[in-house]
């Protein structure tokens, strides 16, 4: 039996492997992540990913997709003609992670005696429940020490290790561009990365279908340009750190229009439901 830490590269799950590694020793123990490409995953993850490695002394496993270094959310989207697969779940999370952890599980583990342990926060119980539901009806056991009642750290500065760059201006270290996220997010993509910006317009035009949608149907990156970019003159910053309520109040006083009262983010900075 193997304690496999789905090790993402967020502050979280670097704080699970930690919790893990003291209370079971890292014998038994392996750190089970997916290389996803430069352009959407900022180095500096990769950077914290190694390193909390290393204080463990401890190699990383992956289980990539096949074009890993290549392959963008919005491509593997535009190859598949869609953005969603047919239970609605986001395709990009299926192509990049959860296919490649499938593939890992029926090779290296196909008879369920490993337990797997997530980041997922107290304040995340619709997370924590849906995942042991997925993987529990496929035979997997999952542990969540980050609602373990002995926990003994809560940063991983406690151990000199610095958190990704990411976090600066992001709640989570997602792709830049992430296919779930609100468009708090999106305004952050539209002012520091207009590559990827650009890229799904491109890809929305492919697919002929939008990313986001409101009670009305779908709506368009094109559609909202001109209103972020009178944000951008305006100053409104670039974030995630403001709450969306606060966020939205605040563009709506800096460029007085009223299209904000459209903006519904209760998705904004969700974690990418993914395998690790």
């Amino acid at each position: 039996m193997k304690h496999v830490v789905l090790h993402s590269g967020g502050h979280a799950s670097a704080l699970v492997a930690i919790e893990v590694a003291r209370k079971y020793g890292t014998e038994n123990m392996i750190l089970l992540t997916h290389s996803i490409a430069g352009i959407v995953e900022d180095s500096d993850i990769k950077r914290f990913r190694d390193e909390v490695a290393g204080f463990l002394g401890m190699e990383i496993t992956y289980a990539n997709h096949a074009k890993w270094d290549t392959a963008t959310p919005v491509e593997v989207c535009v190859d598949a003609g869609a953005w969603k697969v047919g239970n609605g779940s986001i395709l990009c999370t299926n192509r990049l992670k959860t296919a490649p952890f499938d593939a890992w599980l029926k090779e290296n583990d196909p008879d369920g005696q490993n337990i797997y342990y997530y980041g997922f926060e107290p304040s995340e119980p619709n997370r924590i429940q849906r995942r042991a539901g997925i993987l529990g009806a496929r035979g997997y056991k999952t542990e969540y020490p980050m609602i373990w009642t002995d926990r003994t750290i809560h940063s991983v500065e406690e151990v000199g290790i610095a958190r990704p760059g990411t976090y600066s201006q992001f709640k989570h270290a997602n792709c830049v561009g992430c296919l779930k996220a609100g468009w708090q997010h999106w305004y952050v993509v539209y002012c520091t990365r207009p590559d990827i910006w650009e890229s799904a317009k491109a890809g929305e035009l492919e697919i002929g279908y939008a990313i986001h949608k409101d009670a009305n149907g779908p709506v368009y990156l094109e559609d909202k340009e001109e209103f972020f970019a009178d944000m951008k003159r305006a100053g409104v910053p670039p974030t995630e750190h403001i709450p969306p309520g606060k966020f939205w109040s605040m563009a709506k006083r800096a460029v007085k229009n009223q299209q904000i009262d459209l903006f519904t983010d209760g998705e904004n900075s969700k974690p990418c439901e993914c395998a690790a």
